[in-house]
């Protein structure tokens, strides 16, 4: 039997008519879960947060413990959606497996990221709302996310600390005890009188009701520099305090070393001036 063009092509028209009919369905259902996944989602996580606030779970924990269920979700309904598409979850596994090695060579900083983010939830080296030093930057702890550390600085600025970079360097947390001590250095001029600006460093420290007595605070010449003799100042003082008393002491040392005469030197060279030789006999 003999099947002729016009047929040939009237068959080819329907299948497609028939895929395309199917295709456009599919898209529709995975739109639709993807609308209403979406929607379930921020719903759980609203959920999850007033359940982890209700429990009097640690906040860093809670706001970690959010954030990883809900890329998790996010991760869940795009597998959904592709499977509606009509594409096989085995060949959906396979592909994610053989570019998983792509993307962990890739994506090796976020991941370290992520690795890190959960050794900060785990270890606790500070908290939301604790006051730490990282990276020699200070401030307050305003989240802990997958990625990185929220901090808000003294000149209420938010800065982004990446988690690998906080766990590769040094992290000072100022909230874990009561009091700190505050270190100073003032130098005075070489001229000026040691034992007297000692004395003067002593009465403003202990004028200053906010210095503690107990541990002793510190006043010695701790070097000798280029230009000054400079003396450390070493009191202890709360916490919340202590900056305060930083820019006090301060004030009142240049106010007093003004009005006892001590100088507070800056970096400065002699220049010594040598004259030519007188010629001798007369020569040049």
């Amino acid at each position: 039997m003999q099947v002729s063009q016009d047929e040939v092509n009237d068959f080819l028209s329907q299948w497609s008519g028939n895929i395309s009919g199917d295709f456009m369905y599919r898209i529709v259902g995975a739109l639709l879960v993807l609308f209403i996944g979406f929607w379930l989602i921020r719903y759980v996580a609203r959920y999850i947060a007033r359940y982890l606030q209700k429990s009097n779970v640690d906040t860093t924990v809670a706001l970690f413990l959010e954030n990883l269920i809900r890329y998790s979700l996010y991760a869940v309904l795009l597998v959904t959606a592709l499977s509606v598409l009509g594409v096989p979850l085995s060949s959906v596994v396979a592909v994610l497996g053989a570019s998983a090695l792509a993307i962990g060579l890739a994506l090796q900083d976020s991941l370290k990221n992520i690795a890190s983010g959960v050794l900060i939830v785990l270890l606790k080296p500070y908290e939301v709302g604790e006051f730490v030093e990282i990276n020699d930057r200070t401030g307050i702890v305003v989240e802990v996310s997958l990625y990185h550390t929220q901090i808000r600085t003294p000149d209420n600025k938010l800065l982004y600390v990446p988690n690998s970079n906080v766990m590769s360097d040094h992290i000072i947390n100022y909230s874990d005890l009561e009091i700190i001590r505050v270190d100073m250095v003032f130098g005075i001029g070489y001229e000026d009188d040691i034992r007297k600006a000692k004395a003067i460093l002593q009465e403003i420290v202990d004028r200053d009701e906010r210095i503690l007595t107990e541990p002793a605070p510190v006043i010695a010449v701790g070097e000798l520099g280029d230009s000054s003799v400079n003396l450390v100042v070493q009191p202890f003082a709360k916490r919340d305090e202590a900056l305060q008393v930083r820019y006090d002491t301060t004030e009142q040392v240049k106010l007093r070393f003004d009005e006892a005469g001590i100088s507070i030197p800056f970096p400065q060279r002699d220049v010594h001036l040598i004259a030519p030789a007188a010629p001798v006999n007369g020569n040049n």
